[in-house]
């Protein structure tokens, strides 16, 4: 019997959450001596004057937002649903759709990351698609757990391959990338105690921990990870099938696997590549989608590191000080391999064209994308369109821009057309649906804001925001008599 996540909140009565704000008002400001002229006010003037001054200064809790937000879903979006996580998930990741289905469903990857007193998971679940059911009114989907998977320590990063989802490489608090099947896992119980998992496959290379940088190509079976040492690592999950037809006495060609199964070896794959130029963390990695021997990274340095696998193990690029601070996510346009997006600690997003990089390390954004309040967690380009992307940060807000807006709308921040603002903690992934155009699934991180858990919303913007404004003009020409005629009746 598969067993809910959660429940599922429609788009018109999105699901409050209990639990503390993530922010209070603004900072406290320093006090003063009251002026002559306010002491020899009436107590009345006295408080009037005190609450205009508060109205004035007020900045918006996050519950306050949150409010503000849920009175305009009916019209910002075609579709949302909201699920209540038990445990905080810190990375979603769309799977394969099912044809089988008696209803179109397609599998969702999550993790679960525990306190403790149960197993970190790594979570299969059915997800409805977000289908509109005619030009009135849209299904929310709804999400069930499939499988459970018990992860042997923290599920940090999930990244599906392109060429079969069902096979899903995950990063832990470990050195090794451990590979899934996720179709022949056995679905297990996650109780206190419980033997952890046993992966179908174990890429070593890194000399310490990698936690979070991890790419899958799309064309071919090549896995990019980086991490604690600095370093950043190329296998090919290929190499597997050849290691495995060879001496299993050879070096490196299973590793030990405790728990489950103990008696059992994993098999693992040493990497094509170890690649050294960055001076702190990489904290994340993107291959170029032209070619797997072409791959970007970032890094606690503040680095973008641009590689060439075919000439050397040294940078191609490296643009020092490509933020101001810490760089935590990166990616790579699929539509145009000249442009490159990163984000960072210092709250923005810049995008860089390779073309205007030296090897020099002499390079600088063609644009800065500012509008986050915190810092930028995760980035990654619409499958749907060449110049849209998405951001998500600690601010609790995940931002859809568009750079071939930039110039064209002054009143927010340029380039920012969307703002999704159901979270109410730092939104730490999300991911765009392939299958189901302009959808996005995200996560957020709770456990500031209410103590524990997390929040899984699946959505999608009205279409009457990103659709081009000339068709827009032509469909609603098609109903102009029809408003007329409605608004000349008495």
């Amino acid at each position: 019997m598969e067993s809910e996540v959660a429940a599922t909140a429609q788009a018109t009565t999105p699901r409050e959450e209990a639990g503390t704000p993530a922010t209070a008002t603004g900072p406290k400001t320093r006090s003063r001596k009251p002026n002559s002229n306010y002491e020899s006010q009436s107590p009345s003037l006295q408080q009037q004057k005190s609450t205009e001054k508060k109205k004035k200064n007020h900045r918006p809790t996050v519950d306050e937002k949150y409010s503000q937000w849920k009175t305009l879903v009916p019209i910002l979006y075609d579709s949302l649903s909201n699920h209540s996580l038990v445990w905080p998930s810190l990375s979603c990741r769309w799977g394969p759709q099912l044809e089988q289905a008696s209803v179109n469903q397609q599998r969702l990857y999550l993790s679960e990351q525990t306190d403790g007193s149960v197993p970190n998971t790594l979570v299969i679940a059915n997800c409805e698609a977000v289908k509109r059911q005619s030009k009135e009114e849209a299904c929310s989907p709804f999400v069930k757990k499939f499988k459970t998977i018990i992860h042997p320590g923290e599920v940090n990063r999930i990244r599906e391959l392109p060429q079969n989802s069902k096979i899903v490489a995950t990063h832990t608090d470990g050195p090794d990338v451990l590979i899934w099947d996720t179709e022949t896992q056995p679905d297990r119980h996650a109780v206190f105690g419980a033997p952890h998992s046993r992966p179908d496959l174990a890429l070593t290379g890194h000399q310490d921990n990698a936690e979070f940088a991890l790419a899958m190509f799309r064309t071919e079976p090549f896995v990019l990870s980086g991490g604690k040492d600095k370093s950043v690592v190329l296998w090919s999950i290929q190499d597997h099938i050849t290691t495995a037809g060879t001496d299993s006495k050879s070096p490196g060609s299973s590793i030990k696997q405790t728990g489950e199964g103990s008696n059992k070896t994993v098999p693992s794959v040493g990497p094509r590549g170890v690649y050294h130029g960055h001076e702190d963390t990489v904290e994340d990695v993107a291959f170029c989608p032209s070619s797997a021997q072409e791959f970007c990274s970032v890094g606690d340095d503040s680095c973008l590191i641009l590689w060439d696998a075919r000439t050397a193990t040294g940078p191609a690029v490296k643009v020092e000080k490509a933020h101001d601070a810490d760089i935590h996510c990166v990616d790579w346009n699929h539509h145009d391999n000249n442009l490159i997006l990163t984000g960072s600690a210092d709250n923005t997003v810049c995008l860089f064209d390779r073309r205007k990089l030296t090897s020099n390390g002499v390079g600088s954004p063609i644009y800065k994308f500012e509008g986050h309040k915190a810092a930028v967690l995760s980035v990654q380009w619409s499958p749907d369109k060449s110049s849209v992307f998405g951001s998500s940060a600690e601010d609790g807000l995940l931002s859809i821009w568009d750079y071939d807006r930039v110039g064209k709308n002054s009143k927010s921040a340029p380039g920012l057309f969307f703002q999704h603002a159901g979270h109410r903690d730092k939104v730490v992934d999300f991911h765009w649906n392939a299958l189901d155009p302009w959808t996005i699934v995200s996560v957020s991180d709770n456990r500031e804001s209410d103590g524990g858990g997390g929040t899984l919303q699946i959505w999608r913007m009205s279409d009457l925001i990103y659709r081009p404004v000339d068709k827009l003009l032509t469909e609603l020409e098609n109903f102009k008599s029809h408003v007329f005629s409605c608004a000349s009746k008495p």
